[in-house]
């Protein structure tokens, strides 16, 4: 029944947000994608709890960055942080039915996990989109985790972040991967935890290395999923 309802409620939202995309600015798009993804994760049996709002100042630029528990994920981020932004996702992404539509003309940028050379040409377009003024989320695990706790982080995102010019705001996911684990159909509606984080300045990011930086902001979005 959950899958049924959650199916048919993103069906609409896609032809809602895909209309918008061609009609409304970006600022009211994203406004009403947040608006229909709250109802999405509602529906489905996520209840949504969002912690440390007063961290996030809309009227800057962030390397948002955070744990991946889940394919749902992707309703529950848009869900819980306000804001105009657009994400770096796995290549596969844009060739689901529906999804990959819908996240070319969100401006999310495909990476190539096995394809180093295309995989810095991500990171150079993502880089662009922050001295743009966009901000960009990235989950650097880079895959869903298959344990509950996170994975090792990879290093690309945090040359892009010694780079980008832009502070990191951490965030961290709890309780998405009992909901529904990479692999499992079952969903088992229960709670969900959104922690932020207060902002990295980017001085501070400047001064490490990537493997440094790498390191401590797993450190950071450990402490907010509750992991160390």
């Amino acid at each position: 029944m959950l899958w049924t309802a959650g199916t048919a409620f993103f069906a609409f939202t896609f032809v809602i947000l895909s209309v918008g995309l061609f009609m409304l600015s970006r600022e009211r798009v994203f406004a009403l994608a947040r608006f229909l993804f709250s109802i999405q994760t509602r529906l489905m049996g996520i209840r949504l709890n969002v912690t440390g709002l007063e961290h996030l100042d809309r009227t800057k630029t962030y390397l948002i960055m955070g744990n991946h528990q889940s394919l749902f994920d992707l309703f529950v981020i848009p869900a819980a942080l306000p804001g105009v932004y657009t994400a770096v996702e796995a290549a596969y992404h844009f060739s689901i039915p529906l999804w990959g539509s819908l996240i070319a003309r969100w401006g999310c940028i495909p990476i190539h996990r096995r394809n180093l050379e295309k995989a810095k040409e991500s990171l150079d377009i993502a880089r662009q989109r922050l001295r743009e003024g966009i901000s960009l989320i990235i989950l650097p695990e880079g895959h869903r985790t298959l344990t509950g706790r996170m994975g090792e982080f990879k290093k690309g995102p945090f040359h892009l972040a010694r780079q980008a010019g832009a502070d990191i705001l951490p965030f961290a996911i709890s309780g998405l991967f009992e909901y529904n684990a990479k692999g499992a159909f079952h969903l088992n509606p229960k709670p969900v935890q959104v922690a932020i984080g207060p902002p990295i300045p980017f001085s501070v990011c400047a001064g490490m290395t990537p493997e440094q930086l790498r390191d401590w902001v797993r450190g950071v979005i450990a402490d907010l999923a509750g992991e160390c």
